[in-house]
């Protein structure tokens, strides 16, 4: 009757359009109060839940992505990335991958790099010939690769959840699957772009002069090298790490490129707190349905009746993938974790999954749903920037789809994709 009471009252509260925080902290109240638990449960989890110490990294993460965005490196990633590519069809859409896995990379979240990316580059996008839906699939797609990518909010949340995960473990196995995604997305983009002529006024224009972009992109390049490689020295924690790359970031604005403000550090401060407020009030109440099914025994029933289906390994497995996938097509990295955790982590501790793999290959899976209709959260975005309809986008992101499960696939059968840099790095 407990887990009857927590699961359909989440789900009704959701499919009335609570919001997923709301529905989530009142499910969990409504099965401590009718399992006649201690109420004061309800505020203490609330608390607990975000009084852990690496989610203070998340608002200075998210901070720094909007630095980032504001102070003009956006742009000069874009010359760099175009002399990397040079000029063919499809190179300006296989930029924008590019240039949405740097900034994902530093905001860690996939809708705001669909908005930041969408911004700076749906413009030229179209100017170069490319379809807006075409170019809303790409730009929904490549902000996918944002979760995986360290620095990842979804990647923080998890290590929170699970303790046997450290942040830079996870930060470091998913390096190599998130730049794989980036690649594999190209290759679907470049085919559609040589088969429709998309870009074709590209090969007319002049590459940027390669030395100099790649000077005036060196202090965003650095960033990433700053966070990674200041953690595997011992120099910093990762929230510190988080920290450390907000001070880099307004250094560079204000410094070298001289592009911010005043008003605009106010602006940025607003904006991080904004968004990082709805991540932790999430969190928050995410923390009291996660502890009346765990007190409850709701999870752990859930997931012993999941392995004695009789199904193995893999079809167990496959059966995760498509249920993270279709969960993903609603709800982000950060939500989808908050939620099944509880309930993945018994089944992955049964068939003795690395949880740092584990780890991975959920957020790949979550990344996919990120872009794929009829409700992709990503897409969302990115079809509002460019004044398209989401169906508009099926014929162009379905192959950018396949090409990421791909990748999925290739994590899944050869784990050391994820564990290997881990391993090298110590951790």
């Amino acid at each position: 009757m407990f887990a009857t009471a927590l699961f359909v009252s989440f789900l009704v509260l959701f499919v009335a359009g609570s919001p997923v925080a709301v529905a989530l902290g009142l499910a969990g109240s409504l099965a401590i109060w009718l399992a006649d638990l201690n109420l004061l449960a309800v505020p203490t989890n609330a608390y607990t839940g975000i009084a852990k110490y690496p989610l203070l990294a998340v608002p200075m993460f998210v901070l720094v992505g909007s630095i980032f965005d504001r102070s003009g490196v956006a742009l000069r990633l874009v010359n760099f990335a175009t002399c990397l590519i040079g000029r063919r069809p499809g190179s300006l859409a296989a930029v924008t991958v590019l240039v949405s896995m740097f900034l994902g990379g530093i905001s860690g979240s996939g809708p705001a790099n669909a908005a930041a990316v969408g911004g700076a580059m749906m413009g030229a996008l179209s100017r170069a010939g490319y379809p807006r839906a075409f170019s809303a699939s790409v730009i929904g797609a490549a902000a996918a690769t944002d979760i995986l990518i360290p620095p990842s909010i979804a990647l923080i949340i998890y290590s929170v959840l699970v303790p046997q995960a450290s942040v830079p473990a996870l930060f470091a196995a998913g390096m190599i699957p998130g730049i794989l995604a980036g690649v594999a997305l190209m290759v679907p983009i470049f085919r559609a772009s040589k088969k429709h002529g998309f870009g074709l006024a590209e090969k007319d224009l002049p590459l940027p002069p390669f030395w100099r972009s790649l000077r005036e992109a060196m202090w965003g390049l650095m960033a990433p090298v700053i966070i990674l490689g200041g953690m595997r020295m011992g120099w910093f924690t990762p929230t510190e790490a988080a920290v450390m790359a907000v001070v880099y970031g307004l250094f560079v604005g204000f410094v070298i490129y001289r592009t911010l403000t005043l008003t605009d550090l106010y602006e940025m401060f607003v904006e991080a707190a904004e968004i990082s407020g709805v991540i932790l009030i999430v969190v928050a109440l995410a923390s009291i349905f996660g502890w009346a099914g765990s007190t409850l025994g709701v999870f752990d029933r859930a997931a012993a009746a999941i392995v004695a289906t009789g199904a193995g390994e893999y079809a167990i497995l496959a059966m995760l993938i498509l249920m993270l996938i279709v969960i993903g097509m609603f709800l982000d990295g950060v939500s989808t974790f908050l939620i099944l955790l509880p309930l993945l982590m018994p089944i992955a501790a049964r068939f003795d999954w690395d949880p740092v793999w584990f780890g991975i290959i959920l957020t790949l899976k979550i990344a996919i749903g990120q872009f794929s209709p009829p409700m992709a959260v990503n897409l969302m975005v990115s079809c509002r920037i460019a004044g398209v309809p989401m169906e508009a986008t099926l014929r162009w992101v379905v192959p950018m789809i396949a090409a990421m499960f791909a990748v999925l696939l290739a994590v899944i059968a050869f784990p050391e994709l994820a564990l290997w840099l881990p391993r090298v790095l110590g951790y």
